[in-house]
């Protein structure tokens, strides 16, 4: 990956439904190389998908919160416990841990009680569930997904 990639994919990461040719005029290149590199970074992985980004709140998901997990043992319930939480729509990013936590989960709903029986219904009735501990967000202060390329991407 080159300067001019990384130029494409940061405009893309502002913007993935910038035309070819006006990312092809901001880098200085044609149409045809760009759309080349566009289709070479989506064939190797590097461009994952292309979406819409929504404002949680103005859809009615009010709260986000992160959802600490300890599982009891590990082993077969591990990969048992992401296969289901994959089928959870509220469950936004999960991601395993190292340390006394096994499991970060970052959830949104429309209110406490959406959350509240998504946590008795679901999380805690799952195979080698100890223990979630689950802390509101209050304030974004700094929401992102573009990937720092220019600094070591």
């Amino acid at each position: 990956m080159d300067e001019l990639d990384k130029k494409i994919l940061n405009l893309l990461q502002e913007d993935a439904m910038l035309p070819v040719a006006e990312i092809a005029e901001k880098i200085g290149s044609s149409k045809s190389v760009c759309w080349r590199r566009i289709q070479r970074l989506q064939t190797d992985g590097i461009i994952k998908d292309r979406v819409a980004l929504l404002d949680h709140n103005k859809v009615g998901l009010d709260i986000i919160l992160f959802a600490q997990v300890k599982m009891t043992a590990h082993g077969r319930r591990l990969p048992h416990f992401i296969e289901i939480i994959r089928d959870i729509p509220q469950i936004l990013e999960c991601y395993t841990l190292m340390g006394n936590v096994d499991f970060l989960l970052k959830i949104v709903v429309k209110d406490i009680q959406e959350y509240e029986d998504l946590w008795w219904h679901q999380l805690s009735q799952i195979e080698g569930v100890q223990e979630i501990n689950s802390t509101i967000a209050m304030t974004a202060v700094k929401h992102t997904t573009k990937l720092p390329l220019s600094h070591g991407g």
